[in-house]
């Protein structure tokens, strides 16, 4: 029975399941160095500027934030790494593993985003899929069905310059997004030091990330990641929360640390001044003309501070807009059907009992002669009655 009257329910629902666009948002005065930039909203996706955004870039250790929530998401946290002779041999950044070492998958993810240590990052992918070639495979899988990339191809978990390792400022602000939706992973991506034991050293490791570290001060930030090789210069991705709205932050190709770290306080700066995250809830309804549609699940909308506005177009597409009436985020509803009585039609033959059924004018045709010949009936019984005496 409940079976019965949940599928009744969703029949009066037409449509396709809610989704949200994201739609960029509008121009703004801010001066921006390096040569790609997004700011999004974190849980919405929408984007709130961008300065080449879909432009093909390379990342450098930004290609990190991937191997670690692919990690997270495939890998086990607690399981032992066994660290082969090929990763201790890589070039750049290290932990410093030995061969043969044994390491906790979390604690090479740690090494990885904290100290960016290129070996850490291959030991993950040859423990994950047992080659790089096969990693490469996979991962790029991942990004895509789980994701949603667009424009991103890697070769290696550790960001190493490569012309075929590939992605761009929105493909990495949606990986950042898509990670900062794992517990595990923001603890990561937020954390500024780690004491490290291992067998070549015991130290204690600290964040690249110079405003992650307090180095250079803004109150909210949550996380962050840096990334250099000379193809990609300065590369840097952050997120930061004021309590209404939470920001995504990509920059890639700065010539100088100093400009990267501006830019984005810029972006921080413009998001927190002009954005918030609301609610749609599930079940919200809108109507346009004589239409009525709802979301059917919950969701994520950015919405300016001031001069916000919801509109619903005869389709079901609700647009949120900000100044000057321009699109900051999409967002498919679905239709309600209209609730109509109708007259329950049925097969089985009126029940006569001796009476022929009538159409209402011709019964009342017959009410009214029988009704005159027992007038004239009773006339003329009347007259007799007065002759007879």
């Amino acid at each position: 029975m409940n079976k019965i009257i949940m599928g009744l329910i969703m029949s009066l629902i037409i449509g396709f399941h809610s989704f949200a666009e994201p739609v960029k948002a509008d121009e703004t005065p801010i001066q921006i160095a390096s040569e790609a930039a997004v700011l999004m909203d974190s849980q919405s996706g929408a984007i709130l500027y961008g300065k080449n955004e879909d432009a093909k870039m390379y990342p450098a250790s930004l290609t990190k934030i991937a191997t670690a929530i692919y990690a997270i998401e495939k890998g086990n946290l607690d399981e032992q790494v066994n660290i082969s002779e090929y990763a201790t041999k890589i070039d750049g950044t290290k932990v410093y593993l030995n061969q043969g070492e044994q390491v906790t998958l979390k604690k090479l993810i740690l090494g990885m985003m904290v100290n960016s240590g290129n070996d850490a990052a291959l030991a993950i992918a040859i423990h994950l899929d047992g080659s790089l070639e096969s990693y490469s495979k996979h991962v790029n899988e991942f990004l895509k069905k789980e994701v949603g990339v667009k424009n991103t191809h890697f070769t290696n978990p550790h960001g190493l310059f490569n012309e075929n390792h590939y992605t761009t400022a929105e493909d990495l602000g949606r990986i950042l997004n898509y990670a900062m939706k794992n517990k595990e992973f923001r603890e990561i991506f937020g954390t500024k030091k780690i004491d490290w034991q291992g067998e070549s050293w015991s130290t204690t490791l600290l964040s690249h990330h110079r405003i992650l570290k307090g180095e250079i001060p803004y109150e909210g930030v949550t996380g962050g990641k840096t990334g250099f090789v000379d193809e990609s210069k300065q590369t840097l991705a952050t997120t930061a929360d004021n309590g209404k709205v939470k920001l995504s932050a990509i920059l890639l190709k700065s010539e100088s640390k100093r400009k990267i770290y501006d830019d984005t306080i810029q972006l921080f700066d413009f998001g927190f001044a002009n954005f918030k995250t609301s609610i749609i809830k599930k079940g919200e309804e809108f109507k346009t003309a004589n239409k009525k549609f709802r979301a059917n699940q919950a969701v994520f909308v950015t919405e300016p501070i001031v001069q916000a506005e919801r509109k619903v177009s005869p389709e079901g597409m609700l647009t949120i807009k900000g100044k000057n009436g321009k699109a900051i985020q999409k967002l498919q509803l679905d239709e309600v059907a209209n609730k109509r009585s109708e007259v329950k039609k049925t097969s089985r033959k009126p029940e006569q009992n001796g009476i022929l059924p009538m159409n209402p004018v011709i019964g009342g045709g017959v009410f009214l002669m029988a009704a005159g010949f027992w007038v004239l009936n009773r006339k003329q019984k009347k007259g007799r009655r007065y002759r007879s005496r």
